[in-house]
Order: C-alpha cells, then structure tokens, then sequence
C-alpha cells in the first residue's frame, strides 16, 4: 500500500462491524487440499453464484488486494478485500475495504478425523445507512446466511470431485 492514509483506512475497516454472518460446511478433504482451494482466489469464481474474483494486487497471500465483483442483472456489487493473515492450512484472514462492503472476515479449516475437514466462513460488516442499515440487517442476514452457506457447499462438492484446487 503506498497511500499513507491507506493504513488508517485499513484499520478502520478491520473493526469488527455490527452485521455478522457465519457458515460451515464439513468437507471430505484433507485439510492441505480444503486450504489450498480457499486461497485459490480466481477459482472462488466456481463456486460463488454471479461473481468473479480477481487478484489486484500481489499473489493471493499475505498483503494482496482481491477483488470480487458480483452482478446480477444491472445490480454490481464491487468488493475489494486486502489479505491480512495466511496461516497454512488452518486460516485465511481478510479485511473488506472497499465502499460498501467493510469488516473483517476469515475463513478457517480444522481437519477432522478420517481426512476430513471443517470450514468455517465469518463475517462482520460495517452496515451501511447508519440506523436504517441496523434495522434492515435482521432482514437480510438470512439471505446473507443461506448464501454463504449454499457457496460453501458448492465449495465442497467441487474439492471433493477434485475439480479444485
């Protein structure tokens, strides 16, 4: 990050939100491979309905900028996410920092037993339009809830054909 103003931002956005989300999904992987897959940012594109995911900046570890754009018809949502911690092959930690979409975020893999794994996907959001946007939130976070939910499993399905990483 060159801005100098960039790493106040950063931290600000890195607080956790009042919005929160959360979605797990067991997967019949090893937990290297289930990890692997998480950090293969351009291949999220598969498994996350109407969205595609890029690299902007750096490799896709630690320091990188993501970015994910999901379109639905003429609807664009725009989230820019920086790569905070990689922590192989237990933790991916972001921060969300785009305009709309702000928080913290991370996915976590715990290996189980008989080569398997559990993933764990969390979110808090800053939620935008002040009161309005507290309000409408217990509206929205079971969609918000069903959707990451139905990416995870999308997710695992795709590790478990070995169609990713």
């Amino acid at each position: 990050m060159t801005d100098p103003g960039a790493s106040d931002d950063l931290r600000e956005a890195a607080q956790r939100g009042a919005g929160e989300v959360t979605a797990t999904v067991i997967v019949d992987a090893p937990a290297e491979k289930v990890f692997a897959a998480l950090l293969a940012w351009e291949r999220q594109s598969a498994w996350i309905p109407f969205t595609t995911v890029r690299v902007v900046e750096g490799d896709g570890g630690e320091g990188s900028l993501v970015e994910a754009v999901t379109s639905v018809g003429p609807a664009v949502l725009r989230d820019r996410m920086r790569v905070v911690r990689v922590d192989p092959p237990y933790e991916i930690g972001v921060v969300h920092c785009g305009t709309l979409l702000r928080g913290p975020g991370v996915l976590r893999c715990t290996p189980l037993a008989s080569g398997r794994s559990q993933v764990v996907w969390h979110e808090w959001f800053h939620l935008p339009g002040g009161p309005a946007g507290r309000v409408a939130w217990p509206v929205l976070w079971p969609g918000s809830k069903f959707g990451l939910t139905q990416a995870l499993r999308r997710f695992a399905r795709q590790v478990e054909q070995g169609r990713l990483p």
